[in-house]
């Protein structure tokens, strides 16, 4: 799908008790860090936000229960990969083969170029159910995706992944879990403490910090530190290669960034990625 201008979005808040007495620039830049407070003074000068309703054209105190609502224009999308494979499709569950580089859920400055609103074009049009997914891969991870159509299904398949992720195995290969995450993937050639077929288990924490142009991001974090999240990922070494190390990962936590942050902290990190180096 090439690159192309989407029709714009609203998005909408409720200021909640925590955030009450803040004025609305600085609630706007902590809620989306991407944008600075002076960005967003030029957002309400522009009449992009309403509160309660209201055009607002300066900037003001927020009290609990506020209602703001920005009106985001037109952007312009980069390009993504837009054919992938069906692999499995009974008329509820179906299952596809996502390419790199296609996002599955908006966000990030991606709206309509998803897999999740090509999905919901391609099935209206066709007058079946929608198939949504179920959980989530990066959008440089290719693999398996699964959707549903029907909700209880969508839902029982959701408890199941969560099982997995409240039920950590005691080494890979543990056939204890309902359902396994299984990846492979490359990493920066000959930094793994490994022999092929020699696996370690990775169980740094997972918090956040801020970073000077994405505001915040999810990073290596000591278990002690405010907010971090428990992770736990099995790492095997199938093959040493000139161009990289071909890896299975396991994850036993479904935590943001999982697998790039532990090879990272290993000090191997995927081949290519422009962040956890």
């Amino acid at each position: 799908m090439p690159a192309g201008l989407n029709n714009g979005w609203s998005y909408r808040d409720r200021i909640a008790p925590g955030d009450a007495g803040r004025s609305l620039c600085a609630y706007f830049a902590g809620r989306y860090r991407h944008s600075s407070q002076a960005l967003w003074q030029a957002r309400l000068a522009a009449g992009e936000i309403r509160w309660n309703g209201q055009l607002l054209l300066v900037d003001r105190r927020l009290a609990t229960g506020d209602r703001l609502e920005w009106d985001r224009p037109p952007w312009e999308e980069p390009p993504v990969p837009e054919h992938w494979c069906t692999v499995f499709d009974d008329g509820d569950l179906h299952v596809i083969n996502k390419p790199s580089g296609l996002p599955v859920v908006p966000a990030g400055g991606y709206l309509e170029h998803t897999l999740q609103r090509m999905l919901e074009r391609r099935w209206v049009e066709r007058g079946g159910g929608v198939p949504r997914p179920v959980h989530r891969l990066g959008r440089f991870t290719s693999g398996l995706l699964v959707c549903a159509r029907q909700q209880a299904t969508r839902a029982w398949l959701s408890a199941r992944l969560r099982q997995t992720t409240a039920s950590p195995a005691s080494g890979p290969g543990d056939g204890g879990q309902p359902c396994r995450k299984i990846y492979r993937a490359l990493t920066v050639p000959a930094a793994l403490p490994l022999e092929p077929g020699e696996w370690l288990e990775v169980s740094t924490a997972i918090g956040r910090r801020p970073h000077p142009l994405l505001g915040e991001v999810w990073c290596a974090a000591s278990a002690d530190s405010p907010g971090a999240l428990a992770a736990r990922s099995v790492v095997r070494l199938l093959e040493r290669r000139a161009d990289g190390d071909r890896v299975e990962v396991t994850i036993h936590s479904g935590r943001p960034h999982q697998i790039r942050i532990h090879l990272a902290s290993l000090g191997a990190p995927l081949l290519g990625d422009p962040l956890y180096l």
